[in-house]
């Protein structure tokens, strides 16, 4: 199976579609397949994959409403080993249209089993709300990544967020649990934002990558493309993929185990072979004329 992260803050303005989006390109671009879920109605990674939402037939609303499959949902982006189940317009109205069913919090989770070991990670980008959308998406990970702006109002937002993991842990997913924090559109000449850092670094795990504020990040989306495809040497492309092999690390890919050797099938045991027979000898024949030879000799020796 698959791991899965959903990057969550009710905060918005955090990065969280920006880290979600490149942080999938990153890790294909490190050779393992990724599925990545456009959980927020705005729809935001969708179009920074390079997927045009009025060209989008299926969409995370048809997938939990039952409409259709996970599978069927499923479009290829530009990036090779990235592909991503896109968001709508519509998806504001499926917290409405849940409300009423049994199952409406663990509705995503029920689609990405059926997927099995098809990706190797699969990226939920979460809306900046604590709704059905995002209960829906915590209740499906495995791991949570959590965008953190270096500001006060963000370090206060944390707080509420992990009361909130907590309740979805009692619910719904017990295994959940918060993977790290990501230090996002970093500014090391503000003072505040290393006390931000340091008071954060206290209680939780904080990824060693900080995300710097750059301007590819943010001229990237407007291409639709992720910035590892806009400028792969810029500050941000670099700092998502120093992000993604610290992940790598904590979740290194398995290698398929060898298959074991068939052994031999036992030899039988040769047989010994029986004895020929052996054939009777014939009485050696007189040589022709040695009887009257002999006849001669003995009646000159007489």
């Amino acid at each position: 199976m698959a791991v899965i992260f959903a990057v969550a803050n009710q905060k918005g303005g955090v990065g969280k579609t920006t880290t979600s989006v490149n942080l999938a390109a990153s890790l294909a671009a490190a050779e393992v397949s990724v599925l990545l879920v456009d959980c927020d109605p705005q729809g935001n990674a969708t179009s920074g994959t390079g997927v045009s939402r009025g060209s989008v037939e299926r969409s995370t609303y048809d997938v939990l409403l039952g409409q259709c499959t996970l599978a069927e949902a499923i479009v290829s982006t530009p990036v090779k080993g990235l592909d991503i189940v896109p968001a709508t317009q519509d998806l504001v109205a499926a917290e409405l249209e849940l409300v009423d069913l049994a199952d409406r919090a663990t509705r995503l989770r029920a689609a990405l089993e059926t997927l099995g070991d098809r990706y190797d990670f699969v990226i939920l980008d979460c809306p900046p709300s604590l709704g059905l959308l995002t209960v829906n998406a915590l209740s499906a990970a495995d791991r949570v990544i959590v965008p953190l702006q270096c500001e006060y109002f963000a370090l206060e937002g944390l707080t509420h967020l992990m009361a909130t993991i907590d309740r979805i842990k009692g619910a719904f997913n017990p295994d959940l649990a918060v993977e790290g924090v990501v230090l996002t559109m970093f500014d090391g000449r503000n003072s505040l934002t290393h006390q931000v850092a340091d008071e954060v670094r206290d209680h939780f795990r904080v990824y060693s990558t900080v995300i710097p504020r750059n301007v590819r990040l943010s001229e990237a989306p407007s291409h639709g493309v992720p910035a590892l495809l806009y400028d792969a040497q810029s500050r941000g492309a670099q700092a998502y993929l120093g992000l993604a092999r610290e992940i790598l690390e904590s979740f290194p890919k398995k290698e398929p185990e060898p298959e074991k050797a068939r052994e031999p099938a036992p030899e039988e045991p040769e047989q010994a072979a029986e004895p020929e027979p052996e054939k009777p000898t014939k009485p050696a024949r007189p040589a022709k004329g040695s009887a009257k030879a002999s006849a001669k000799a003995e009646r000159k020796a007489g």
